[in-house]
C-alpha cells in the first residue's frame, strides 16, 4: 500500500496503517537518534517516544515529506534528551550505516576495517576509525546532525531544512562548518590518511 493511502487511513484513526508507516521509517529514525545520542537504549527510547508523539499529533501533519516530518520529531526528542543530560553526547562508529540497501555505499565504508586486510592494515584502519570517532565527538550536535542527514543518509538541503526546522541557508552553513571542522581535525591525523587519500569534502562526512 502506498504512503498517501496509509497516511489517509492513519489520519482516519487506523492504527494498522500508522504502524506500517512506522515500519517504513523506524530504521532510519533509530539510526539518526543513535548518531545524535550515541547510546542504543537512549536512541531506542527517543525513537519510541517520537513515534508515539507523531501518532498523537498526526493531524498536525500538513503534507510534504512524511519522512522529514517524522525525523524532525525524532531530532527534537533527541535534543530534549540532551538538554536533560546537559552534556555533549558520545558517538560510536557502530551503526554508521543507515541499514538501507539502496545500491549506494556508505560514504565512510572505505574507512572501516576491512576483515580481509592484513594485520598492519587492520591496525591502521582501526586507528582511522578512532580518529574519525574522536573528531565527530568534538562537533557540536547541531553540526553533527546536518552532517549525518546530508552525507550519511543522503538527504537534500530542502529535506534537512524540514527535519531541523531551519532555513536552507542555515543547513548549508552548518554543513560547511561541520565539514571544515572535521577536515581540520582529521588533518591532525594526516599520517593515518596518507597514501593518496585526500581530505576533501567528498572524502569526509
Amino acid at each position: 500500500m502506498d504512503e498517501p493511502t496509509l497516511l489517509r487511513q492513519a489520519l482516519q484513526g487506523d492504527l494498522d496503517s500508522f504502524n506500517l508507516l512506522v515500519l517504513a521509517n523506524q530504521e532510519r529514525a533509530f539510526n539518526l537518534a543513535y548518531r545524535i545520542l550515541g547510546e542504543t537504549a537512549a536512541a531506542s527510547d527517543a525513537t519510541q517516544q517520537a513515534f508515539i508523539s507523531a501518532f498523537r499529533h498526526l493531524r498536525d501533519y500538513r503534507g510534504g515529506s512524511f519522512r522529514a516530518w517524522i525525523l524532525r520529531i525524532v531530532t527534537n526528542a533527541c535534543y530534549d534528551e540532551l538538554r536533560r543530560r546537559k552534556r555533549r553526547p558520545a558517538l560510536s562508529l557502530e551503526g554508521l550505516s543507515d541499514g538501507e540497501s539502496d545500491g549506494d555505499a556508505d560514504p565512510w565504508e572505505r574507512l572501516a576495517v576491512d576483515p580481509g586486510a592484513g594485520p598492519e592494515e587492520s591496525v591502521l584502519e582501526g586507528e582511522r576509525a578512532r580518529a574519525i570517532e574522536g573528531c565527530l565527538e568534538a562537533l557540536p550536535v547541531d553540526f553533527r546532525t546536518v552532517a549525518v542527514l546530508s552525507d550519511l543518509q543522503g538527504f537534500a538541503y530542502e529535506e534537512i531544512a524540514s527535519v531541523i526546522g531551519a532555513p536552507i541557508g542555515t543547513v548549508k552553513s552548518r554543513l560547511a562548518r561541520a565539514r571544515a571542522r572535521l577536515r581540520e581535525c582529521l588533518e591532525a591525523h594526516g599520517e593515518l590518511f596518507g597514501g593518496g587519500r585526500r581530505l576533501t569534502d567528498r572524502a569526509l562526512p
